[in-house]
């Protein structure tokens, strides 16, 4: 051992500091730095080693086509990775606890392992048997799945070397640690030197590698950003808890499209894809409802139609509350300053509530309109049609603006049936003719018209 010092280091950017202060200086988080005890000078510093060196090789002489993908049996899971699973790649996967990350894997395990593959399940955070009765639960049972339960890394590479399998699954991350670092399981230090030995795992023997990894408390994967470049993909998994619908979004992917999202239903049985997911977030709803506004989002290249709901009520406190549910609070209390200014809508003393139906986070701003148009039903206690769908941002002056692939969420509003939609002006030159022959398309400028139609 060489000498040992100590320095402290941002567990949300991974910025080190010769000592402690409130703040980080380079992210401005306040109360992220943690003590961190390196060595340096070692010998040996990683104990996973590449089989053999690499060479340079000329650009046009690289095969692209030679990088084998896996079916995962999966159809949505194959379509965010770019067509199936890369050989070899290392793959980092956060959520909340209890989303269902655990469930998720072993069902893939258990895809895989019908194909044939050797797959070796480190389960550090739950013993064996316990994970046994979760997969028996989910009614898996195969040979090619291998349960190690073992935090220390030496010990796993030891496994490792021992099967040789094709598919690595660290569950998780955070719980793994190497014995030569003074630092304790989960801190940036440990988390990193763990990604890293799983890189050289993973590009040196060809072992295509799942990482599980928790959040905080902002949403973020728990680690440094530095965790997130050393990995090829990074999906997402995310829902909530109290409703069945789970997302799995692809935040990085160097072999595949980037924030393309992958639709499940937690059911007894574990989770089962959801190949329609307009049909599936429409099934329950009430037509003819106050408050209840259609939209089309786009996730990734999909278009899915989505129900908001908006609840308007007389404030019984000198305060009114807001509250939002699968949307951005910040841009709800804009909608309803334009509402108020535009439409001399008297909000002010109401409580508004807004809620996306079946538990769905959207951020992008094409849902402004429908939002506007929501809140207005439930403050006129008005219906809004049915078969009536509304596309359009809203600006601050009350104007409404285009949005990107209004083609993609038109085609799929006729497929639902939808007979009627209501969007920006500007944007009707844009689209084919065949589509208006298949749904009624009425240009605004302004929220007043939209308003004023629907709301007479």
């Amino acid at each position: 051992m060489g000498k040992v010092k100590s320095k402290w280091v941002c567990e949300d950017c991974g910025q080190s500091h010769f000592k402690w202060a409130g703040s980080c200086s380079r992210c401005a988080k306040w109360n992220t730095l943690h003590e961190e005890v390196e060595s340096v000078a070692k010998d040996i510093r990683f104990e996973a080693k590449p089989l053999k060196a690499t060479k340079p090789v000329r650009i046009k002489d690289i095969d692209v086509n030679s990088i084998t993908r896996i079916k995962t049996g999966f159809e949505g899971l194959d379509h965010i990775m770019g067509g199936g699973l890369v050989s070899g790649s290392l793959n980092l996967i956060g959520g909340e606890p209890g989303i269902g990350k655990s469930t998720l894997m072993l069902q893939l395990a258990s895809l895989l392992a019908r194909q044939g593959l050797c797959i070796l399940y480190v389960c550090g955070e739950e013993s064996a048997e316990q994970t046994s009765l979760r997969a028996k639960r989910l009614g898996i049972e195969d040979d090619r799945i291998l349960l190690y339960s073992e935090t220390l890394f030496s010990n796993i590479k030891l496994q490792i070397d021992q099967i040789k399998p094709d598919i690595l699954i660290i569950d998780s991350v955070q719980i793994v640690y190497k014995q030569d670092i003074p630092s304790s399981p989960g801190s940036v230090t440990q988390v990193r030197e763990i990604t890293m030995e799983c890189m050289h795992l993973s590009k040196g023997h060809n072992i295509t590698t799942f990482l599980i990894g928790h959040v905080t408390k902002s949403g973020e994967i728990a680690g440094p950003r530095v965790l997130e470049h050393m990995v090829d993909a990074v999906y997402e998994f995310e829902g909530d808890r109290q409703h069945g619908y789970r997302l799995v979004r692809s935040q990085k992917n160097r072999f595949g499209p980037t924030e393309e999202v992958a639709i499940f239903q937690m059911k007894q049985q574990g989770l089962q894809e959801v190949l329609n997911p307009s049909e599936n977030f429409l099934q329950e709803r009430s037509l003819g409802s106050v408050g209840s506004v259609i939209i089309p989002t786009i996730e990734g290249s999909r278009a899915i139609l989505v129900e908001v709901q908006s609840l308007v009520a007389k404030s019984s406190y000198a305060t009114s509350t807001r509250r939002s549910t699968g949307l951005d609070p910040k841009r709800l209390t804009l909608l309803l300053a334009v509402l108020e200014k535009k439409m001399g809508y008297q909000l002010h003393q109401s409580d508004v509530f807004v809620s996306i139906a079946g538990g769905m986070k959207i951020t992008e701003p094409a849902i402004d309109l429908g939002i506007i148009l929501s809140i207005a039903s439930s403050f006129c206690s008005k219906a809004i049609d049915p078969n009536v769908i509304v596309i359009g941002e809203v600006g601050l002056g009350g104007e409404v603006r285009s949005v990107p692939r209004i083609e993609s969420r038109l085609k799929e509003a006729i497929h639902m049936g939808f007979t009627r939609c209501f969007l920006s002006k500007k944007a009707l030159k844009s689209l084919p003719k065949k589509l208006f022959e298949k749904i009624q398309i009425i240009g605004v400028n302004v929220v007043e018209e939209v308003l004023y139609a629907l709301l007479k």
